[in-house]
């Protein structure tokens, strides 16, 4: 059986060089490929990256930028003479691979070329088997940070609105006290289920704590389509939820944090929504479904909370 294509995307080349793009992997490569270069300068990498599948970006020069790529493609680095702490440094920032110029014209270099793609895809395995809630399938905090980072760094070039919601959910602990463990996390799968259905596939739905949601809203035309997406993602759920043929319901609180206005970097912009949803009040149904959380006298009108 045949290797897939390695989709090898270089920059940093002088334009003499780059005519002769094809030459950066000698043909048959072994079995390694085939391979389908093509090059770019580098104010045009993340377009080419957007707009085109790419295994590899292969980087000839000093630019430092290939590490906000590193994450999402193998980055093989082309040095004439570099230092053993400059290599060091470089594979611990995400290179898959350092070589000189004459390297790339040698019989190995197939080989480790596709070795630097097949090293990426374990990397990112490993790093979504350890990113990921269990219950669930979202991606954990971490992960959604590593997003925002990429989001956020293409939003410097391109300005434009997002947001961030944070919804804190009520109900959870009363669940897994009256209906144990099993339960509860089928609850909390159904409420990622309700606010992925509630939202664009564009848009990224991720696990922040046992009773906490994020919401990133990747594209919006102004501030107040967060408030409506917030709005409606609450009044979904609100409505009750079927698990082992109890209805359950939940509470839930809501935080949001607007693009640049509240922050321009990830981490704080995920710190200013959740601050706002862990002092907010949750609107929804109250009863048992959140009486750990608020307390039996909070559980008393449950018909005037809906």
């Amino acid at each position: 059986m045949s290797n897939p294509s390695v989709h090898v995307l270089q920059t940093g080349l002088n334009p003499v060089v780059a005519d002769g793009a094809s030459a950066a992997v000698p043909e048959g490569g072994e079995g390694f490929g085939p391979f389908e270069v093509a090059s770019c300068a580098i104010e045009e990498v993340w377009q080419r990256l957007a707009d085109t599948p790419v295994d590899v970006l292969v980087v000839h020069g000093g630019w430092e930028g290939w590490t906000r790529c590193a994450s999402d493609v193998a980055v093989v680095l082309v040095a004439p003479v570099p230092s053993v702490a400059d290599c060091v440094r470089w594979l611990r920032d995400g290179a898959q691979d350092i070589v000189s110029p004459d390297e790339l014209m040698q019989p190995s270099w197939p080989r480790r070329l596709r070795a630097a793609v097949e090293r990426q895809r374990v990397r990112a395995v490993t790093r979504q088997s350890f990113a990921t809630d269990v219950h669930t399938g979202l991606p954990h905090a971490g992960q959604l940070i590593e997003h925002m980072s990429h989001l956020l760094a293409l939003r410097e070039r391109e300005p434009a609105p997002m947001a961030l919601l944070v919804l804190r959910i009520e109900g959870l602990a009363t669940t897994m006290a009256r209906l144990g463990p099993e339960a509860a996390g089928t609850l909390r799968r159904k409420v990622a289920v309700r606010l992925r259905a509630g939202v664009r596939a564009s848009d990224v739905v991720a696990s922040v704590g046992e009773d906490a949601f994020a919401v990133l809203l990747s594209l919006i035309d102004t501030p107040a389509d967060a408030d409506r997406v917030g709005r409606k993602l609450l009044g979904s759920l609100g409505e009750t939820f079927k698990v082992g043929g109890v209805d359950l319901a939940v509470a839930t609180a809501l935080g949001i944090a607007s693009y640049p206005a509240d922050g321009t970097q990830p981490d704080m912009l995920l710190r200013r929504a959740a601050g706002l949803a862990a002092s907010a009040p949750a609107t929804g149904r109250a009863g048992y479904a959140n009486r750990l959380e608020r307390g039996d006298m909070a559980a008393a009108n449950d018909d005037d909370l809906r």
